[in-house]
């Protein structure tokens, strides 16, 4: 099977549980062929075709719950019940039983790329290294959410930097066209729990992120004692991981965050089959273009590193096989295994972007 041929039975199969906005899927495509980065990021759904093929000796590793679509831009920030700004991944919408390893080639995949595209200014050598580290600390320590308080001040200064201004962030949102058709009766009361009073509010119809590109959802923009405020609701399927098995499979959105080693947002709910989550300049994805220039990116490799421990350690029973399994693994393996994934990935967007 082919991306093309990919792309459609895909599509095809999503089109049967959620509504499909053709516009969307349209732009989604043209964004496929702008670089093989934003390919990745869009394109899931032939990632799990592929892995299989090309790092067959990494399918018997360890299993645990797992993100899925992991990449250097699944990572932002959020505030916590105390209020404190917490960093870490902020999309499970592919979380899904795999092994430990599929995460980990994922994000030296996505990294791989993002320095093909010049989105990420470190050596092809670094690839995997500081992620390992990470990683690797991580499990030992048995996790640790990253608060950006009295520790981690360096990531904090990073996650709010004058690229992440308020007033940018609002006036980009505020910018997005009404959502047609507007919110159904059947999610107004999803809304309603979720905002602190009664207010009246506008839905926006917003286009962010790849993966999810094409898939309705809603952005609720209400003003509340003189400053916006944001809620967006987007719908949730079983992971692509799924796909063409046709295999019946629960959505594990909800699960992963309740296992993981996470200071949880507490403005994140799944109510039937619905993800609802609060937006803001500080609640939201950290894009590589949002980060300054002068950055330790080795530091940042290695946090992402940890807090992919933070979610594996969600099944906890396999911490130390998969310590045991990393050990006996040779230095090279990550890397040796994200370039062939990236060679992959790359012979399917030359054929996209050909087409």
């Amino acid at each position: 099977m082919n991306i093309h041929e990919a792309t459609t039975k895909y599509e095809r199969w999503l089109g049967r549980q959620l509504t499909l906005l053709p516009a969307d899927l349209a732009l989604k495509h043209r964004r496929m062929a702008e670089d093989p980065f934003a390919f990745l990021r869009a394109t899931y759904y032939r990632w799990v075709q592929r892995w299989p093929e090309v790092c067959p000796e990494l399918a018997d590793a360890p299993a645990i719950l797992a993100v899925g679509d992991l990449h250097v831009e699944n990572f932002g920030t959020w505030r916590d019940a105390e209020g404190r700004l917490i960093w870490g991944i902020n999309d499970f919408d592919e979380a899904a039983g795999l092994p430990y390893t599929h995460d980990l080639v994922r994000l030296a995949t996505s990294e791989l790329l993002a320095i093909r595209v010049h989105r990420l200014p470190v050596t092809s050598g670094r690839v995997g290294r500081e992620v390992l580290a990470g990683y690797g600390k991580g499990l030992e320590s048995a996790g640790e959410p990253l608060v950006l308080a009295e520790h981690h001040t360096w990531l904090r200064d990073l996650a709010t930097n004058e690229l992440r201004d308020p007033v940018r962030f609002w006036k980009k949102l505020t910018r997005w066209p009404k959502a047609k058709p507007g919110l159904p009766a059947s999610l107004r009361w999803m809304v309603t729990q979720t905002l602190p009073e009664p207010v009246d509010y506008r839905v926006v119809h917003r286009e962010a992120g790849l993966g999810s590109l094409g898939r309705q959802r809603f952005t609720v923009l209400a003003e509340l004692h003189g400053g916006l405020i944001a809620r967006e609701l987007k719908p949730l399927v079983t992971s692509a991981c799924h796909w063409e098995s046709g295999k019946a499979a629960p959505i594990q959105y909800a699960n992963i965050l309740a296992r993981s080693v996470r200071a949880r947002d507490p403005f994140v709910g799944v109510h039937d089959r619905w993800i609802v989550r609060r937006l803001s300049p500080y609640c939201s994805r950290i894009e590589l273009s949002d980060l300054p220039k002068k950055r330790d990116h080795g530091k940042i490799l290695r946090a992402m590193g940890r807090e992919t421990a933070n979610i594996h350690l969600g099944t906890p029973a396999q911490t130390r096989a998969i310590q045991r399994d990393l050990a006996a693994r040779p230095d090279r393996w990550l890397r040796d295994a994200a370039e062939r994934m990236a060679e992959a990935t790359l012979a399917d967007w030359n054929a996209w972007r050909n087409a």
